[in-house]
């Protein structure tokens, strides 16, 4: 089947509206990425998303979180200023040209202190952290297919009750057709099979955007 509109575009316009708004600099970020990034801007995160990002970092209390995929920066924001003054983000993307705008906006938000930006493999970065479970919150918004080694190396390293999110966990509703076997959808298919079998935690898949799973480390 094709890609589904999980919203349509008159819920979708609903549903912005009635979310708090994004402030000019979250504004700016948005439309400087549309503009020099156009073929990927859709890699970035709707500003209602964020605020659930910035929502949920605030209401788990998280001081410690990990970001895997970072692009120009939007989600980092959002996640950075969920935490308290003395927080710590670390952030993973392979691309400096991406985050050369992230961390404009990083500096320009006041943010530049919680954040620690790591250019190299997710994968790498990821395993070269220590093995106890210190992680307050985790995003995952990556290369597809790196999903569920990710969540391997993720869920080992969250406190107990910390939260790890997951987006575009439906691939367009294509997760549910079983016609759709390219790499992405099987891979993402695979990983939501796998954290729902998972005994370590506890995970409810919401229907914002693309998808979104709330994954709680038991």
């Amino acid at each position: 089947m094709a890609a589904m509109d999980i919203v349509s575009p008159a819920l979708s316009d609903y549903l912005l509206a009635h979310s708090t708004q994004p402030d000019d600099l979250l504004r700016e970020l948005a439309a400087e990425t549309a503009a020099e990034f156009p073929d990927a801007a859709q890699m970035q995160i709707s500003h209602d998303e964020g605020e659930l990002l910035t929502m949920l970092v605030r209401l788990t209390g998280a001081k410690y979180a990990v970001e895997v995929g970072v692009f120009t920066g939007y989600s980092s924001i959002c996640i950075a200023r969920g935490l308290p003054a003395d927080g710590h983000l670390l952030a993973c993307d392979v691309s400096e040209e991406w985050t050369k705008i992230a961390r404009r906006y990083w500096d320009r938000a006041c943010l530049t202190d919680r954040v620690d930006l790591r250019i190299a493999p997710a994968l790498e970065t990821l395993q070269s952290l220590p093995a106890d479970p210190a992680i307050d919150f985790a995003f995952i918004d990556a290369d597809k297919k790196g999903y569920l080694s990710y969540y391997e190396e993720l869920v080992p390293r969250l406190r107990p009750g910390a939260l790890l999110v997951l987006d575009n966990v439906l691939q367009g509703g294509r997760v549910a057709d079983p016609t759709a076997t390219n790499d992405t959808v099987t891979a993402i298919r695979t990983t939501n099979s796998h954290i729902v079998n998972d005994p370590r935690v506890d995970v409810t898949v919401l229907p914002v955007r693309d998808g979104v799973s709330l994954v709680r480390k038991r």
